[in-house]
């Protein structure tokens, strides 16, 4: 049950994480709309001032210039209004504002977005100043398209963040059929060895019952082969156990059964392994065993030739083991030698990835090894497994 809570926990955190960049978007979008409209607010005054020192002459030529050539020029909707309030003059606004009603309706608007500016002016030193009008301005199309920003960021992000949901559950939902399909498919592969061995025993018997004893002894072991099925099936959802391992009892163990049960129509198909002695290592004997046996399986089926060879020689480096596994078949694309542990991926017509997808899982997740194809050819292909030697 750890996966799944494990799993929850990731669903929770990536909800949190959605939360803050959109808490983030939003708080940066609104820091530059307030510089911005601070900005605005500075012009404002600055044209409230030009305006005041214009009122002061008797002639209103320079307030209709500073009007007509400098306010006319902003980007934002600004409106001047007396001191009731009455629009006097406007630029920027909407098409639609025709009447000074609408105007005015609109004027209240961009009331509530900012605060108007005081239009006044001192007749003389020391007098209290007359206010003559308000200077009301809006937010300027950048603004506006700036708040709408995080919106439309928002909304792309949800109908991505949804196109992939849908996409990757497609996906999980493939892989998932796959994966039960091909699971199937493997444990059919590897049942199929020791029973079918055991209909040979069966028929042996009954043409040659004098060797009874010797053909029990192999219907032992291809029963205990099954028994090994079950435990390497069962182990793999759960945290296996790892003891000492000698690897050369191992290896010889798994070519001496599988050289008694190889097909009968490669009958000069050769397994051969130059194994140094005492070699202690940490694992889980069934498990590495599985590991093993699919790549020598997985050569056996690259010979196409009538004949054949699978060598594999175990040597002592420095605090580690390497198993060499090395066919005589056609041969692995370079392009393919990592593609090869992906579940799913296979080169042959009726295979389904999964065999050294799960020896790569048993040897680098379980052992904390390497398993890795280290030359191949058209003369063959070598796989080299890299194990911890015990301490």
């Amino acid at each position: 049950m750890r996966q799944y809570r494990y799993s929850g926990n990731i669903k929770a955190g990536l909800f949190l994480l959605g939360l803050l960049l959109v808490s983030g978007l939003m708080f940066y979008t609104q820091t530059l709309v307030k510089s911005l409209r601070e900005d605005n607010r500075e012009i404002v005054k600055l044209y409230a001032e030009l305006m005041a020192k214009a009122v002061i002459n008797e002639s209103d030529e320079n307030l209709n210039f500073i009007f007509e050539n400098i306010i006319k020029k902003v980007q934002f909707p600004i409106i001047q209004s007396d001191r009731d309030e009455n629009p006097q003059s406007w630029r920027n606004l909407p098409r639609r504002m025709k009447t000074p009603k609408q105007v005015r309706r609109f004027m209240k608007t961009m009331d509530a977005q900012n605060i108007p500016i005081v239009l006044s002016f001192r007749p003389s030193a020391g007098e209290e100043p007359i206010v003559y009008g308000m200077l009301h301005y809006g937010d300027s199309i950048l603004i506006r398209k700036l708040m709408w920003l995080p919106y439309f960021e928002i909304g792309a992000m949800a109908v991505f963040i949804f196109l992939g949901f849908i996409g990757f559950t497609f996906i999980r939902n493939s892989e998932k059929r796959h994966i039960w399909v091909g699971m199937a498919r493997e444990t059919a592969h590897q049942l199929g060895t020791p029973v079918s061995a055991l209909m040979g025993w069966i028929n042996w018997l009954k043409t040659h019952p004098e060797k009874s004893e010797e053909i029990a002894g192999e219907m032992e072991t291809d029963l205990f082969r099954l028994e090994q099925i079950n435990e390497r099936f069962s182990k793999m959802g759960s945290e296996p156990e790892l003891s000492d391992i000698d690897v050369s009892e191992l290896m010889d163990m798994v070519f001496q059964y599988l050289q008694k049960r190889l097909p009968t129509t490669r009958k000069n198909l050769e397994l051969e392994h130059k194994i140094d002695k005492g070699l202690q290592i940490k694992a889980n004997g069934i498990l590495l065993s599985w590991a093993i046996e699919n790549i020598v399986k997985n050569g056996i089926d690259a010979i196409q030739e009538e004949t054949g060879k699978i060598t594999a020689t175990v040597q002592k480096q420095p605090h580690k083991v390497s198993i060499k596994i090395r066919d005589t078949g056609s041969g692995i694309p370079k392009k393919n030698w990592k593609n090869i542990f992906r579940p799913g991926f296979s080169t042959k017509k009726r295979g389904w990835g999964l065999g050294l997808s799960l020896t790569h899982r048993i040897i680098n997740e379980i052992h904390q090894g390497q398993v890795s194809v280290i030359d191949s050819s058209e003369l063959g292909t070598t796989f080299e497994i890299i194990l911890p030697m015990t301490k």
